[in-house]
């Protein structure tokens, strides 16, 4: 059995969705000089040449309007109201939010070294989005982000620049990394919200470096559904990813990293994903699921992710009917390979969590539609002592877990 069993659902593989980054290469000799130029951005080109078109023809129309000596006609061209003044209080509260949180979110560009048969050495070029969480400069991002770059540069909203930053390390279960803005003591930090007590329907929205170069773009929607798996791709990489935020708020490429924000300017999310053949399907991993991590990086101790030590299967209610449970809610500590759900040695075990045991809480925080076992465990730090609720045979028991350090 792995020494440090991850939690995993013995269900059907979740769909395969492409991480909201751009990898692109920037520089290759051998490359012809038409092949350069990244076909995104010409699509991009041709959208504003369209539009370019609509705008000649809007002028043309008006043009004859004006001329009219009809009174009929100007009276039609002028107005005693400026109607972009008249502000809704949908508009009013995201422009606060967007006023508040912009100067927090950041462009994050990466340079990483290539190879192949015909073309030689290459350097890539990738973007992407992060939020700085400390004035004195630590910033969190997307793990696929900033994977295999060789330098790492920043750009703050204002336009200030950053070529020196240092990567501190990113969760070995997680698409989230940490990185460090050397010698600053001043940065506008983002809030961090409570990604336990979202709701779907409630309104939220998103802020990131939109395909590489429309930096700060801001988008807005809904929470569509919370603790969607999903399999995420990277080029041939794949990795699966559980509990995330569903939102039709628009996540375009290069918005990895960025901020999924509440109403009150509080990020909940991380926006990681997109659904490439779908409209509206984003997904961002909670907020909560970084914050055990991130207040041992703000400490100064590194990157270390809680480790419970125990295998599970989320449960629902189709999960509850086949292994023929009394709930259907929780996580169902189970193998199913004939192996025990629980690591020998782990802080699971310690606290005398047994196979077939259903978690219904860590904490006071239900299992279920406010988070995984996994999400709600990582909300916490290694040392930290948790208390799990849990069902065994019909009874239901208090246990105190001292969580540990993940290791690989």
């Amino acid at each position: 059995m792995d020494p440090n069993p991850t939690p995993e659902s013995k269900k059907s593989l979740p769909p395969v969705v492409t991480h909201a980054d751009i990898q692109q290469p920037v520089e290759n000799s051998y490359v012809p000089p038409k092949t350069k130029k990244p076909f995104r951005y010409g699509r991009i080109a041709a959208t504003v040449a369209i539009a370019g078109i609509v705008g000649l023809a809007a002028g043309y129309g008006g043009a004859k309007l004006a001329g009219s000596t009809s009174d009929q006609y100007s009276s039609r061209l002028t107005s005693g109201v400026d109607g972009n003044k008249i502000v809704t209080q949908e508009e009013e509260n995201i422009s606060s939010v967007v006023s508040k949180v912009s100067p927090s979110v950041v462009s994050i560009i990466t340079q990483s070294q290539s190879s192949n048969f015909y073309f030689g050495n290459a350097t890539e070029e990738g973007a992407g989005t992060g939020i700085i969480v400390s004035k004195d400069g630590y910033v969190m991002t997307n793990k696929h982000v900033i994977n295999g770059a060789s330098t790492v540069g920043i750009a703050l909203a204002d336009g200030t620049t950053y070529s020196d930053v240092k990567v501190l390390g990113s969760d070995p279960l997680n698409d989230v990394a940490f990185l460090k803005i050397p010698d600053v003591n001043n940065l506008p930090a983002a809030e961090l919200g409570d990604s336990t007590s979202i709701r779907v329907g409630q309104k939220v929205i998103a802020i990131g470096n939109s395909l590489g170069q429309y930096q700060n773009t801001v988008t807005s929607g809904i929470v569509s559904g919370t603790g969607r798996p999903v399999s995420a791709q990277a080029g041939s990489q794949v990795e699966t990813l559980t509990d995330l935020i569903q939102t039709d708020a628009a996540i375009n490429p290069g918005n990895s990293g960025g901020p999924l924000l509440n109403l009150q300017g509080q990020v909940i999310g991380i926006n990681t994903a997109i659904a490439a053949d779908a409209q509206g399907i984003g997904f961002s991993i909670p907020i909560g699921a970084t914050k055990g991590i991130l207040k041992g990086v703000l400490e100064g101790k590194g990157v270390q992710r809680a480790y419970l030590g125990i295998n599970y299967v989320p449960l629902t209610a189709d999960v509850a009917e086949f292994y023929k449970l009394s709930v259907k809610k929780g996580a169902y500590v189970f193998n199913g390979e004939g192996k025990t759900a629980v690591a020998e040695g782990s802080p699971a075990a310690d606290a005398g969590i047994k196979d077939k045991d259903i978690v219904t809480k860590v904490g006071d925080i239900e299992v279920g539609d406010r988070g995984s076992v996994s999400s709600l465990v990582a909300e916490y730090a290694p040392g930290d002592t948790i208390k799990l609720t849990v069902l065994r045979d019909g009874k239901t028991l208090t246990l105190d877990a001292k969580l540990t350090a993940f290791k690989s």
